[in-house]
């Protein structure tokens, strides 16, 4: 049995992404699985019931620098010790040591949740002066590693594309959700209380348009359950001063099942993201986990996620960073109730027939079968041409 290695030094025990998705399917396929990754027990005890073994790191004080630099040492070292066959991680940080394990004969893979380059252009704990040089120095580092590395994995055909021509081999793995995950049990319907409520669920901060929403929640008769943990947490202080906190249910962080149920008690899901350069061409989680809960989306109007949004016929794209068109949006759906159930049906089909984990999954096997089996490169798996425009 081939063991298999991820680590991460910054993400969650239990990641969607990483843990939920990747290691499950590859513990599935008969892989001896392995992650490296900050958990407690409990998430070590239900990971090792998915046949998927964690190896914990316990948090590190101190400020972002020292965390990035001693637990991404640490994360290697637990990583390298393990003698995996493949080594996949999920972290830009993580690159050096992703270096060290190929130099030393192991084949290892990166993981691009993100476009590294616009991400780094939107951190405000930045100068902005320097986001552009630190920007462009960090892709060239990226491609320096690609051409190393035995593959890099992206989630969206539009990161991929970035690398193309760098990477030994490259496979796009889109973030879908798994199928049955988050659609409501019919007993759940039946028993849930009337759709009179709007979710959001993810990071609360200011990107991804969190005042915008409290703006537009004075302007409509619903109350707005939000789940997530708030970024930075006196976030929450601010929030408070607004009229329209008396309507938010504030859930906090929730498991998957405490997700489900919050959704099922929507009448339609926010993903009204800031038109940052990061979030434009990204292929967001929460969008396509709203159309597999059968929730109508309300999304922002980027070119991209409106043709997803139009195509599918699930949902009301708006401008993210206007309140008035956030409320209207809502109280539409509210108001045509038939109109919103079709549209969380036609989300919920377009799920079913091309936007699931499951076919994902097969296609992260099959990289990793390539990759065992030494294949050529001009087997590889490679993304379309991406046009967002």
């Amino acid at each position: 049995m081939k063991k298999i290695c991820h680590f991460s030094s910054v993400h969650p025990g239990l990641d969607i992404r990483i843990y939920r998705k990747q290691c499950v399917s590859l513990a599935q396929a008969g892989f001896d699985v392995h992650l490296v990754i900050g958990a407690d027990g409990a998430q070590i005890a239900e990971a090792a019931s998915a046949g998927v073994t964690i190896h914990p790191l316990a948090p590190l004080p101190g400020g972002r620098l020292r965390r990035a630099v001693a637990q991404g040492w640490r994360c290697y070292r637990v990583a390298k010790a393990l003698n995996a066959d493949v080594y996949h991680f999920h972290d830009p940080e993580l690159i050096p040591y992703g270096l060290l394990l190929s130099w030393q004969g192991r084949k290892v893979i990166y993981d691009l949740h993100e476009d590294l380059r616009a991400d780094i252009h939107s951190k405000q704990w930045i100068p902005k002066p320097l986001r552009r040089v630190i920007g462009t120095v960090a892709r060239g580092v990226e491609h320096f590693a690609a051409r190393r590395f035995a593959a890099m994995v992206a989630a969206t055909p539009y990161i991929g594309a970035l690398f193309d021509r760098s990477a030994a081999r490259l496979a796009v793995i889109h973030n879908y959700p798994a199928i049955n995950e988050l659609a409501a049990a019919p007993a759940m319907v039946l028993n849930a209380a009337p759709r009179d409520s709007v979710c959001y669920v993810g990071a609360i901060n200011e990107m991804r348009g969190i005042r915008y929403i409290m703006q537009a929640l004075e302007m409509v008769p619903v109350k707005l359950l939000l789940a997530g943990a708030f970024d930075p947490p006196a976030l929450r202080l601010e929030l408070k001063a607004y009229r329209g906190w008396h309507q938010v249910e504030e859930c906090g962080f929730v498991d998957r099942q405490k997700v489900g149920e919050i959704m099922a008690r929507s009448l339609c899901g926010l993903v009204t993201l800031k038109p940052e350069p990061n979030f434009v061409n990204a292929l967001p989680i929460k969008l396509f986990e709203y159309m597999s809960a059968g929730v109508p989306v309300i999304a922002s109007d980027f070119p991209l996620w409106r043709g997803i949004v139009e195509d599918a016929e699930c949902g009301i794209c708006v401008d993210p960073e206007n309140p008035n068109a956030i409320a209207k949006a809502i109280n539409y759906l509210l108001t045509h109730p038939e109109e919103a159930d079709e549209m969380g049906r036609n989300g919920r089909r377009a799920v079913e027939s091309k936007y699931r984990w499951d076919a994902e999954g097969a296609k992260l096997v099959a990289l990793y079968g390539d990759i065992l089996a030494g294949a050529p490169d001009a087997g590889e798996i490679k993304p379309p041409p991406v046009r967002t425009s």
